[in-house]
């Protein structure tokens, strides 16, 4: 088992390490890389980290990822990937920078969504939107159910460039994961409430194909997450 420097991030670092990896040829072309359980046994690292890197790698091009099977090594396109610097994430404007560059992309994808969804993309919401309920009530974070309902949304838009970008973008900047992250404290029931709500309003909005009350619900749902992420940093900030 690895133990990680801190002088990098944790994510940075298994970024690192599994990019030299695919550069020497220990994992080549089309292998699929080890499980997500195996990665946090080695490296010793959380799930969200690990989530992280992975998605950093594929948005970097390194990798492609199936769901249930897995990630798998591909060629890193020629053109740079678009990335921002994990390292700074820490930093409250990033944070909040970042999350308003959601909104701009994911309220647009949710009018697409509306106009072209299928039943078979609506239904990968609604799974999305039971498994964040059913999280909720075992008393986890849900943040994985919470990724797969916006990421669903961006599949919805049948647009493959928001799906991509919310790829990096949203499980690399999802606010929880990184509060987590940061060891503020687990999210209330009443807060998960709150946001599992917003998402029903969301999903009910594409249901029915309505373009503009889709772009009112994502709009104003990560409008609340950008201030109750405001709010937590300035009260951690007020007692630190």
């Amino acid at each position: 088992m690895q133990t990680l420097r801190r002088r990098e991030t944790l994510s940075d670092q298994v970024v690192k390490s599994l990019t030299e990896r695919i550069a020497s040829g220990q994992y080549k072309l089309g292998q699929r890389l080890p499980s997500e359980q195996e990665l946090i046994d080695e490296f010793n690292v959380s799930r969200t980290v690990v989530r992280e890197a992975i998605a950093n790698l594929r948005a970097g091009g390194w990798l492609t990822t199936m769901q249930g099977v897995g990630a798998f090594v591909m060629k890193q396109d020629e053109v740079a990937a678009f990335t921002i610097d994990a390292g700074a994430l820490s930093l409250v404007k990033e944070m909040v920078s970042a999350l308003e560059l959601r909104i701009a992309l994911e309220s647009e994808a949710a009018v697409l969504a509306a106009q072209r969804r299928t039943d078979a993309q609506l239904s990968a919401m609604h799974t999305a939107l039971r498994a964040f309920g059913d999280a909720v009530a075992k008393g986890e974070d849900a943040v994985q159910a919470d990724i797969d309902f916006h990421r669903s949304i961006a599949e919805a838009s049948g647009n493959d460039h928001f799906l991509k970008l919310f790829n990096y973008l949203g499980e690399l900047l999802i606010p929880r994961a990184k509060l987590q992250a940061a060891r503020i404290q687990h999210p209330s029931r009443e807060y998960l409430d709150r946001i599992q709500r917003e998402h029903e309003q969301i999903y009910y909005a594409i249901e029915q194909r309505d373009s503009e009350a889709a772009r009112a619900a994502l709009r104003m749902h990560l409008s609340r997450s950008k201030q109750r992420l405001e709010q937590s940093l300035s009260q951690m900030s007020s007692q630190g």
